[in-house]
């Protein structure tokens, strides 16, 4: 088996990340974030523009057709550049909600091409998220109403909404309070089906938050190193002492075990895995430690001034602790890997459980898992009695 992105996905990664390094550039995005709107319809367009709002959407409506894996590195490309925009809920997480409607429904058919063109912009507002990004701006917003039945999946235009600005700690984001009233005419789906919809959205939502923060914690190292290498103490460089290059290693570390798990996570996401959901907790766990540690080593090695607004890493560094909580904090991914590893006996971890083997094939139950580790407190209690 191959683990390997091909030439293709690695050369598409590659004009993305020159793309955004000259559009989105830290000064530019100050420039936006000073606005009203924090958005640039310019952007938008030259996004739109490279191809990338069409790339989950089905070929038969303008996109590209491509699945979850080719999302991979390109989000880590969003991360890196702290692209903001609202590129990641419409262009991924909105256009697998509505590609996964019913082929006869009438707003799957009119809103994939304006999203593959880019002529719009959809907010999703998940029961996971208490807030709504870029809702003001949307020219539509999925959104989620509980019933006994489950989550029924409702298209809604802001003009019959209720929306109100709240403020967050990453200047990029524009993040919305939004009350509106659900009616037959606006909704999607059931909740039977609803329930399906909205758990994959939760999951890309996971992904690409995962994902993103890789991208972030590798330009925080990035910046680092820059800075350490020109910024002197006792007439040298900083970065040539040892406990500084730990620092930064520590983090780089971080990365490089947090990149296999968001490339497992993202080919089970696009084979629709029994076990995705263990997947895709794991990967935002593991990204967001590195995010984290980024983050706090990279403020270690700037200094105080490196949460200034002067210097660019606090625009990273901000962006990735907000992403840390969106689309389910640590606690609930915690919680979806403990119920995962712990219902079984023989948990999916280690060689053997990497690609292609079905995690509940070998899955115990319940109450043979409480058998298995009352046999080993067993096994402690009669070591211990032995000694």
């Amino acid at each position: 088996m191959d683990f390997t992105f091909s030439e293709d996905q690695i050369a598409f990664r590659d004009t993305v990340s020159r793309f955004l390094m000259t559009e989105a550039a830290p000064e530019l995005l100050r420039d936006i974030w000073e606005t009203e709107s924090g958005r640039s319809p310019e952007l938008w367009n030259k996004i739109a523009a490279q191809g990338l709002m069409g790339l989950s959407i089905p070929e038969a409506f303008g996109g590209l057709g491509m699945g979850d894996v080719d999302w991979a590195m390109l989000l880590q490309e969003v991360g890196y550049y702290a692209l903001p925009d609202s590129l990641t809920d419409t262009a991924y997480i909105a256009a697998g909600l509505l590609t996964e409607l019913p082929e006869d429904n009438a707003v799957r058919t009119v809103w994939l091409p304006r999203i593959a063109d880019g002529s719009a912009r959809v907010a999703v507002g998940h029961p996971i998220n208490p807030c709504v990004s870029d809702a003001e701006l949307a020219d539509l917003l999925l959104l989620a109403h509980a019933t006994p039945q489950g989550l029924e999946l409702h298209a809604v235009v802001p003009s019959n909404c209720q929306i109100e600005a709240l403020k967050s700690i990453d200047s990029s984001r524009r993040l919305y309070n939004v009350q509106w009233t659900p009616s037959a005419e606006t909704r999607l789906t059931d909740g039977v089906l609803g329930d399906q919809l909205w758990a994959r959205a939760a999951n890309r939502g996971a992904l690409a938050a995962a994902a993103q923060m890789v991208g972030l914690a590798q330009r925080m190292v990035d910046l680092s190193v820059d800075y350490v290498a020109q910024r002197k103490q006792f007439d040298k460089v900083i970065g040539s002492f040892q406990a500084v290059q730990h620092h930064l290693a520590n983090v780089v570390t971080k990365i490089e075990f947090a990149k296999p798990v968001l490339y497992r996570a993202f080919y089970a996401m696009q084979h629709d895995d029994l076990d995705v959901n263990t997947r895709v907790s794991h990967a935002k766990l593991q990204a967001g430690e590195a995010g984290w540690l980024g983050a706090r080593n990279g403020l270690q090695v700037h200094g105080a001034m490196g949460y200034t607004w002067e210097v660019d890493l606090q625009m990273f560094m901000k962006r990735a602790w907000v992403l840390d909580a969106a689309w389910g904090d640590r606690g609930f991914h915690n919680e979806r890997l403990a119920q995962s590893l712990l219902a079984s006996c023989n948990p999916p971890v280690g060689p053997g459980n990497t690609f292609d083997r079905l995690a509940n094939q070998s899955a115990g139950t319940g109450a043979a898992c409480m058998q298995y580790f009352q046999q080993a407190q067993a096994r402690t209690k009669a070591e211990e009695t032995a000694a």
